[in-house]
């Protein structure tokens, strides 16, 4: 998301969780050489697995190999770092943009006007704004047929994660004493959230958007289930649904996921803001209404809350859904709408080639500031498992493990939201504690397991909906690790390691939040300076880690940070990693392997802006344990070994004022899709910071832009 919204969010987590100084010893000391020469059996668990739909050897029904994956060779020439509005990319390659902001999606539907003119209603089927996360999901050559290995035809599903109102309408959104006077404005708000699932086929070299009839948006009006713990308890009931089985829409949608049955999975991420909250009578609120306060508070609903857009001042139903306050006379909440924030914070799963099917709240996997959701390696016989972080300043790491076990003849069924209910409803949640001496433990977060019972001090649990619900207090419960913003995972497909962005924190060195192993950083934005002006983890850093047992659903781990974010020309005490000008980055976020195992990292920087916009580079990593201990302004921690030039470079950087977000490629590894979000976010209409894409005086727009290789050849390597 915008570094304009997103690292100054209300601090939620107040609890007094321990540090890593302060974990005690772990139950067993950290090896000196980790995993070094992987047998055969480990490379055929995690080696051809890794991206169900992005390369030939992707379907998961099919053995994978039994060689490891060669270690790629970057060929590119790295890309300068730049403050021009414009994009870059390598010589020798060519990016052209696909789907930008108002395009539309179905034939009858203007064009883009460049003047934010257009209906609200009409956004139902144009781009949604701030493109995010994506997939790229093949299709045969006619019909709706899924073929995984299909590179020039497919279903592109993306997220829209929020908005740049001054450029969406005319003249900005119209707000007077804080009431939105234009219905409309909110409508086309409202429909520019959510997801996009078009149709994209390559004809004579090029990708185009295929208007066509597998086209749709979700937005904040779709219909959605809840489904697994949380469908049906007292938590979710609303005017809407009194039955507590559905509600309306999805909203701030950030990173994303996919399973290997074939779905697309979309996260909600910043969703809290979107609701009001009046200064009203707590004591009216639905049950315990004491619990129900503190678990509003501990997810950003504070009393006296307005609306990010201001929603709820527009009269009709579709706007007092914005409002959690007690309005009603119900004591269950049936007549108003202020159990409706309780569904949202969920796991969101869309069949891609199935316009018919309702999304569906996967609600085993947790509620809070979803930032993905992202598969380990897949085998027959073995649970599947899914890793999630918290984008929170101080939130944790989660990850689910199904109850079921892989079949993969699952992979093939055409009834694709009915394997999702196999495997994602009912499964074991899972919260992260790395301990100082570069081991890591799960733990498990059901009902009257690990405190989290009706007798629980801080919040009494009911069952495990109330601990699905409340992920984040069960999270405080247990003592979790406090991270620095833990956004985008993606899993190696060497080795099935797992990596992680930890974008940044401002309030990493702070009392609540003192430096730890895993987030040891605390220095000055300026200077790299670790001794004055102190400024918390200015620009981030990637983690990563191996399951014990090379099991996916292990219960230990042992971690290492991968990369710490850095200028180059920062004192080496910060700039732990070594960055010269080909590599060094701020504020790592976006993450993906493709299946090659090469990695993406991709940037949402607000601390490195006066020097160069913010990027994509290209990463061959190592494994955990390549490196070895480090010291850290007195802290210790544990740090993979420098990667220099060779094996990480700048890639591609954007115009003035984005966020480079979302990222994936077609199977044959020709064709890369890349978004840009918001460029030109903090300009206005009388002085705009860009006009990317369509230069001269157009508004900017947030775009979907196609990569290729000028000779035709594979992306990088």
């Amino acid at each position: 998301m915008s570094h304009h919204d997103h690292d100054d969010d209300v601090v939620t987590n107040t609890s007094n969780n321990p540090h890593i100084l302060e974990v005690a010893e772990a139950r067993f000391t950290r090896r000196q050489t980790l995993f070094g020469g992987l047998s055969a059996t480990t490379v055929a668990l995690f080696g051809g697995l890794s991206l169900a739909g992005c390369d030939n050897d992707d379907d998961p029904s099919t053995p994978p190999p039994a060689e490891p994956l060669p270690t790629p060779k970057l060929s590119f020439v790295p890309v300068a770092k730049s403050t021009a509005d414009v994009l870059t990319v390598p010589d020798g390659y060519t990016a052209n943009v696909l789907y930008s902001l108002g395009d539309a999606i179905k034939e009858g539907i203007p064009a883009w006007s460049d003047t934010g003119t257009e209906t609200g209603s009409s956004y139902a089927d144009r781009a949604g704004d701030h493109h995010d996360g994506m997939y790229f999901f093949g299709l045969a050559a006619t019909g709706a047929t899924p073929d995984h290995k299909a590179s020039d035809r497919g279903m592109l599903c993306m997220n829209h994660e929020a908005l740049t109102t001054t450029y969406l309408h005319a003249a900005g959104s119209t707000t007077v004493g804080g009431v939105r006077t234009i219905e409309d404005e909110c409508i086309k708000e409202m429909n520019a959230h959510g997801v996009s699932v078009i149709e994209v086929k390559k004809t004579a070299g090029s990708f185009a958007v295929v208007k066509g009839a597998l086209n749709r948006r979700i937005t904040t009006f779709t219909d959605m289930e809840l489904s697994g713990p949380v469908r049906g308890d007292a938590q979710v009931k609303t005017k809407y649904s009194t039955t507590g089985t559905k509600t309306r829409g999805t909203v701030n949608n950030c990173a994303n996921g996919y399973t290997p049955w074939g779905t697309y999975l979309t996260c909600e991420e910043n969703w809290a803001g979107y609701f009001a909250r009046a200064a009203d009578d707590n004591s009216k609120r639905t049950g315990d209404h004491a619990k129900e306060v503190a678990a509003l508070n501990r997810y950003g609903n504070a009393q006296g809350a307005v609306g990010r857009h201001r929603w709820e001042t527009v009269t009709g139903d579709n706007f007092a859904r914005w409002n959690t306050s007690v309005l009603g006379t119900t004591t269950d909440g049936t007549d108003d709408y202020r159990n409706v924030i309780n569904t949202f914070g969920f796991v969101v799963e869309i069949d891609p080639y199935d316009p018919t099917k309702t999304p569906k709240k996967r609600t085993a996997l947790g509620r809070f500031a979803h930032e993905g959701c992202w598969p380990g390696p897949v085998a027959a016989g073995k649970p599947i498992v899914f890793y999630m972080g918290d984008d929170n300043r101080g939130d944790y790491v989660y990850k689910f493990v199904s109850e079921a076990l892989w079949n993969p003849a699952d992979a093939n069924k055409a009834d694709r939201m009915a394997v999702g209910d196999k495997y994602m409803d009912r499964g074991k949640l899972y919260v992260a504690k790395f301990n100082a001496n570069g081991t890591g433990d799960w733990v498990e977060l059901t009902f009257n397991l690990n405190g989290l019972t009706a007798a629980n001090a801080a919040y009494p649990f009911a069952n495990q909906a109330d601990v699905c619900l409340n992920s984040r207090l069960a999270g405080d419960a247990v003592g979790a690790t406090k991270m620095d913003r833990p956004e985008w995972g993606a899993v190696n497909p060497a080795n099935g390691e797992v990596y992680l962005t930890l974008t940044n924190n401002s309030n990493r060195g702070s009392a609540s939040q003192p430096v730890d192993a895993a987030n040891p950083r605390n220095y000055d934005a300026d200077t790299g300076s670790t001794t004055t002006s102190l400024n918390g983890n200015v620009n981030g850093h990637v983690i990563r880690w191996h399951e014990d047992g090379d099991s996916p659903a292990a219960t230990t781990f042992e971690w290492d940070i991968f990369l710490f974010g850095a200028r180059a020309a920062y004192p080496a005490e910060v700039n732990q990693s070594g960055l010269n000008a080909n590599n060094d980055l701020s504020s790592p976020d976006g993450l993906w392997f493709d299946p090659r195992g090469v990695l993406w990292i991709q940037t949402d920087d607000g601390a490195y802006t006066d020097t160069t916009n913010c990027m994509m580079l290209a990463a061959v990593p190592g494994e955990v344990g390549d490196g070895g201990p480090v010291t850290v302004a007195g802290q210790a921690t544990y740090k993979g070994k420098n990667l220099g030039s060779n094996n990480l470079r700048r890639f591609l950087v954007g115009p003035k004022d984005c966020e480079i977000t979302g990222i994936h490629m077609t199977p044959d590894g020709k064709t890369m899709f890349v978004n840009i979000q918001h460029p030109g976010e903090t300009g206005s209409l009388a002085a705009p910071l860009s006009h990317w894409p369509g230069g001269g005086t157009a508004r900017p727009r947030s775009s979907t832009v196609v990569v290729t290789r000028d000779d035709g050849g594979v992306i990088a390597i």
